[in-house]
């Protein structure tokens, strides 16, 4: 199964499908190495938020890497204060000068509600303001792409009903160990491409015995493995690291193929395994 290495996103803006997230990285160096590190590598998209405090520090790194701005795809996120026309209008601007930049390749809604936790709050009146604000934003140029994250069915679904434009991306959380195929099915169906984060369940299932014996096959870290399981499904995939060797072979997956045996066994090990708890 050959993997282009662009993937062509419904409104015609190629995006790669291999990513650096830089979620929980420090701001400073830390962030800046890293980021350049992948693009040294040949990573081509960078995935920050908000939330993650370090936007700043990834403008420097693209700024810094030497290489044009429309070479490199960045995306980033509205936090879940922002939600709402003026607070989501205000938030992309404030990224922007953050970032250092006059547009972001994607703009995503981060969580469908607002606050967190025990302070989360569902309100489909403010869902449905913010989108219409994307779509501002969206046709404002301020963003090539527009989409959302941690969305199910049932909020996409509201999208359709209200929204004039189609989120470009729905960004999950997606491994073998949270196989979400339904969701992931819907959104293929209708054109919304998948973005896979914590795909190395941050290293929580990582040397499971039964990845190990998967990767041994193919002389391959389990990393690997996971990486090019979830772009066999047609998905891209944002592994995040700082390490500059992990980073490098995060990359290095499209020399082999899993057969539809092992894809199946990756698939199996599904058991609703939740990295991160909203």
């Amino acid at each position: 199964m050959k993997i282009d290495k662009i993937k062509v996103l419904n409104n015609g803006i190629e995006i790669p499908v291999i990513g650096l997230g830089v979620w929980d990285m420090p701001d400073g160096k830390s962030t800046e190495n890293a980021v350049l590190w992948a693009i040294e590598a040949g990573y081509r998209q960078i995935d920050t938020a908000k939330i993650y405090n370090n936007e700043r520090e990834v403008g420097n790194a693209i700024r810094n890497s030497g290489l044009p701005r429309n070479e490199i795809f960045v995306t980033t996120k509205l936090w879940n204060d922002d939600h709402g026309i003026n607070s989501a209008l205000k938030a992309i601007d404030n990224s922007l000068n953050l970032l250092q930049m006059d547009y972001v390749d994607l703009y995503l809604i981060h969580w469908p509600f607002q606050g967190w936790g025990s302070s989360k709050i569902e309100d489909q009146k403010t869902r449905t303001e913010t989108w219409q604000a994307m779509e501002m934003i969206y046709k404002s140029g301020k963003a090539k792409a527009i989409g959302v994250a941690n969305y199910s069915i049932q909020y996409l679904e509201e999208i359709k009903s209200h929204g004039t434009i189609v989120p470009a991306i729905n960004q999950i959380e997606f491994h073998p160990f949270w196989f979400r195929k339904e969701l992931m099915d819907y959104c293929h169906q209708n054109t919304i491409a998948v973005t896979d984060y914590c795909p190395l369940v941050r290293g929580r299932k990582l040397y499971d015995e039964r990845i190990t014996a998967i990767a041994k096959n193919y002389s391959v870290s389990n990393a690997q493995i996971l990486i090019r399981w979830g772009l066999q499904h047609g998905n891209i995939v944002i592994p995040k690291s700082a390490h500059k060797e992990r980073i490098i072979e995060n990359m290095d997956v499209f020399h082999f193929e899993l057969t539809d045996q092992d894809m199946n066994k990756l698939d199996s090990l599904n058991e609703n395994f939740a990295v991160v708890k909203s």
